[in-house]
């Protein structure tokens, strides 16, 4: 009875491992990630096609704010985040005291120039009136595309923080109108352009399409501000979380983007 007994007992020990043995390779093979439901979980969704293939089971958990996604990745509830640029991670981690880190560069949504009195940038006349978003960091995204229009020189230490006041060259004496960026697209009817974030632009009923300019893609505002992947530090060189990278950042999704979205949310240049 007690060879019975040890018997029984190595059997249980046995299976209870194998058990748990199975419960970790399908943990291992699973990547919780979080993300804004527009555009950033359509796009993993489309990621999910790719990472299945390699054996990769891809859990995306939809967040409507931008704080809850770094916490739960700081407490370990998630393995990566998708929602953010790294200017906010960066001051998130500053103000919070979380150590989480970039992993690249997926997408940006690029500022446009778009018609309000003039339809054309060609036909834009002296002392005509532009309008740009009135908060530091889009005034100076705004400017950044005026100025690779040919339009304005700015200071060259102004960069992405440029104000109206960075202005140094101005031949068309333009006259820069701040303006709260929710308001852009009403304020269209009166002005002759306006400088509208991605954002807006689309909630407005506005085309990314239809804009007179763009932000290029290798743009200093379109990198700095493009969307990241985010995980703990250390965790970077992770197998799955190099696969969920390389499916982000692969061709596929590359052309869903753009036929998806036409033109509001783009590939990064990496």
């Amino acid at each position: 009875m007690k060879k019975l007994g040890k018997k029984l007992l190595l059997f249980c020990i046995s299976l209870a491992l194998c058990c748990t043995l199975s419960t970790a390779v399908q943990a291992a093979g699973t990547i919780v990630v979080g993300a804004s439901p527009t555009p950033h979980a359509e796009i993993l969704t489309e990621a999910a096609k790719l990472l299945k293939a390699q054996g990769y089971k891809l859990k995306i958990v939809d967040y409507s704010d931008y704080v809850q996604p770094n916490v739960a990745l700081d407490s370990k509830d998630l393995d990566a985040n998708y929602f953010q640029h790294k200017p906010y991670l960066d001051d998130f981690n500053a103000q919070k005291g979380t150590k989480l880190e970039s992993l690249g560069p997926v997408h940006y949504e690029p500022f446009g120039i778009y018609a309000g009195r003039t339809k054309s940038l060609k036909d834009l006349k002296e002392g005509a009136l532009v309008a740009v978003p009135n908060d530091a960091t889009n005034e100076g995204r705004a400017l950044l595309l005026l100025e690779a229009e040919g339009f304005i020189t700015l200071k060259k230490e102004a960069g992405l923080t440029a104000t109206r006041r960075d202005i140094v060259e101005n031949p068309k004496k333009l006259r820069i109108e701040e303006i709260e960026a929710a308001q852009l697209v009403r304020a269209l009817p009166d002005v002759d352009i306006a400088i509208i974030n991605g954002n807006y632009a689309i909630l407005g009923g506005l085309k990314v399409a239809d804009a007179l300019a763009v932000e290029k893609a290798d743009s200093v505002a379109a990198s700095t501000y493009a969307n990241i992947v985010a995980v703990r530090q250390g965790d970077a060189k992770r197998a799955d979380l190099q696969a969920l990278y390389k499916a982000l950042t692969s061709p596929e999704l590359a052309a869903f983007m753009q036929k998806k979205y036409s033109g509001a949310v783009l590939p990064s240049v990496k």
